[in-house]
């Protein structure tokens, strides 16, 4: 399977330590399986840093489901949203699993998060804010041994 992640550089070898914490799955990197989304991801690079990349993997995925902790949402769900929420946080307990799968929380999220979690929303109202219009779905590597093992650089491209 060929994964995408989207920068301002070509990432050859992905360095966990880079990474943010409160984000959708907590620290770890991001990758997706659909190009158009990896693209749109590096639009902030490049009204920052004037360039737009690529960067495409190979993933034996069914060796990585048989071999690694997987934590998969298929939908967005109560699981999901409880997940992201101590995710961002900055409470989430990620480094449980090796390898996250789920949709990504739209540009709406912190706003729905907050009102679900001080009560304004239930879970099933945040979760419908919280989807995004087109399809989507993010992989989150959240260990330096996975992504050595089990990620393989393939190439990149600047987007023009």
């Amino acid at each position: 399977m060929i994964l995408y992640h989207g920068s301002y550089i070509a990432v050859e070898k992905p360095d966990i330590g880079r990474s943010r914490k409160k984000l959708d799955f907590g620290r770890g990197f991001y990758l997706t399986p659909h190009r158009e989304q990896a693209a749109i991801w590096t639009a902030r690079f490049q009204r920052r840093y004037g360039q737009r990349v690529l960067s495409l993997y190979e993933i034996d995925e069914a060796k990585a489901r048989e071999n690694l902790r997987v934590l998969e949402f298929p939908s967005y769900s109560e699981e999901w949203l409880e997940f992201v929420t101590l995710c961002r946080m900055g409470a989430g307990k990620n480094d449980r699993y090796d390898l996250i799968i789920g949709s990504v929380a739209n540009d709406k999220v912190f706003d729905a998060l907050e009102a679900y979690f001080n009560g304004y929303f239930d879970a099933y109202t945040a979760i419908e804010k919280l989807r995004f219009e087109r399809p989507n779905l993010q992989y989150c590597v959240a260990n330096q041994q996975t992504l050595d093992t089990y990620l393989h650089f393939i190439k990149s491209e600047v987007i023009p």
